[in-house]
């Protein structure tokens, strides 16, 4: 992390504005807080965050946006036809884009937040807990106090969920591995000794040493999932039923829809880490910037599954579409295959998540060797995911429950909470619209945190229910 001296000149007034996503030709522009101490010494600057920012390997915008798209298309997107089910087929629709809206801006708005940020501080790139803590710091006096709260939850939620995440997937890979093994060779294979076979393609995927690296492999992932969700829509685009056999409006069980999806989309965690490692993270934001680009595609796909999910299984819908294809053809079993892959691939992406806020941590104290001290973290962090997984391979439903309470604060509540201590001095807006559009995120915040863990807490009733013996 750089940071400059004031050299007391003026800043550059492209960096300063960014349309608003939704808000037509509104220009949003940022003032610098008259109670600034370095800004009102300087009176404006020269600074730029971004030609001054210095990053060994950076990221290009198609290799950022590689990395956004794999984070967002994961195995959640697998669900979406069962969340269709929950809201039906015209509901669903402009339900997920309403939750992809609100998901993509609550992004949007943590990153734009940064980027004022660094202007006050001249400083050229901030975590996400980093953020929070700048922006408590150098918020209204009620709230200085609570900057180191703010940092270490934020911390510690994006650490359990993605460390809980990364353990996750490696279930999700040996159990796609565990059916197919066991269909076409007719005998049982244990899925923890499946576990511990992956420990070492694990291990090998975390030492990429930086995401620039690990672009190539988000590709790969993405043309396996591509692929997977190719011969997916093969199997659904035949034989259609007419749409009039379908419910075209659910309410009962929208709230139901909203936390499956919201859970899908959502990739908050990896959002600063993607534009502190960009060659022009100036570029993430705008009407046609790489968060705008992804989410847009990432909202057609998820809606086209879902859709043509529902249409063709109807009730009959599984909470994941790949449960509905049969087993016995060679391209059901495909799907499986090529989904784990794509899982596995970004396993590392996941991974980084982790590693950056461990590392972060420690860095200060390994100046002797700290390449060698950075790959054992590395190690020993998989061996833990990988330990976890062979101890609790029903962790899925746990990470349910915590992807519930944390997604919804992390990615929702916070981002917002944080817009609105940024502009504490400088006002919300004609009639307050940044207070009342965050008070309605905040409240669909609330609704995913309470309705998200209802669903997750079933779940895990219902696991050891089925596993208890009979």
């Amino acid at each position: 992390m750089v940071n400059v001296v004031d050299s007391g000149s003026k800043h550059a007034p492209q960096e300063m504005e960014q349309f608003l996503p939704g808000e037509g030709k509104v220009m949003y522009k940022i003032q610098p807080r008259k109670s600034d101490a370095e800004q009102a010494l300087a009176g404006g600057s020269d600074f730029d965050p971004f030609a001054l920012r210095d990053n060994e390997h950076p990221t290009t915008d198609n290799e950022t946006l590689t990395h956004l798209l794999k984070a967002s298309l994961g195995t959640g997107i697998l669900g979406m036809p069962f969340a269709f089910m929950c809201s039906g087929l015209i509901m669903g629709i402009f339900a997920t884009i309403m939750t992809a809206f609100i998901c993509t801006h609550c992004s949007y708005v943590l990153v734009k937040c940064g980027h004022k940020l660094y202007y006050r501080t001249r400083r050229t790139k901030m975590t996400f807990a980093e953020i929070a803590e700048t922006a408590f710091q150098k918020g209204p006096k009620w709230c200085r106090g609570f900057a180191p709260v703010a940092k270490f939850s934020i911390l510690f939620g994006l650490f359990l969920t993605y460390f809980g995440t990364c353990s996750v997937y490696t279930v999700i890979v040996a159990s796609n591995f565990e059916q197919v093994i066991e269909h076409w060779t007719g005998t049982h294979v244990s899925l923890r000794l499946i576990i511990c076979a992956l420990l070492i393609p694990l291990i090998l995927i975390a030492w990429v040493p930086n995401l620039k690296y690990l672009a190539p492999v988000s590709m790969v992932a993405n043309v396996f999932m591509g692929l997977g969700l190719a011969i997916t829509f093969y199997y659904l685009v035949q034989d259609l039923p007419p749409l009039e056999q379908r419910e075209y409006s659910v309410m009962s069980t929208l709230p139901q829809f909203f936390s499956i999806t919201i859970f899908a989309m959502e990739a908050i965690g990896v959002v600063m880490p993607l534009e502190n490692n960009m060659k022009t993270p100036q570029s993430f934001l705008g009407i046609c910037g790489v968060l705008s680009q992804g989410m847009s595609g990432v909202t057609l796909i998820y809606m086209l599954l879902g859709f043509l999910g529902y249409l063709h299984y109807g009730e009959g819908t599984q909470e994941s579409i790949a449960l509905n294809l049969p087993i016995e053809e060679w391209p059901a079993q495909a799907v499986k295959v090529l989904i784990s892959l794509a899982v596995y691939c970004t396993f590392g992406l996941q991974f980084f998540v982790c590693l950056e806020i461990v590392w972060d941590g420690i860095k200060e104290k390994c100046t002797k060797r700290p390449i060698v001290v950075n790959y054992v973290l590395r190690t020993v962090m998989v061996t833990a995911a990988v330990v976890l997984a062979v101890a609790v391979p029903t962790i899925g439903p746990f990470m349910g429950l915590i992807g519930a309470f944390c997604f919804s604060i992390l990615g929702l509540i916070f981002p917002v909470m944080i817009e609105l201590i940024v502009h504490w001095e400088d006002g919300f807006g004609k009639y307050n619209w940044i207070l009342w559009k965050n008070i309605l995120i905040t409240i669909c915040g609330i609704g995913c945190l309470f309705f998200g863990s209802q669903a997750a807490i079933k779940d895990i009733i219902k696991t050891y229910r089925d596993a208890a013996p009979k």
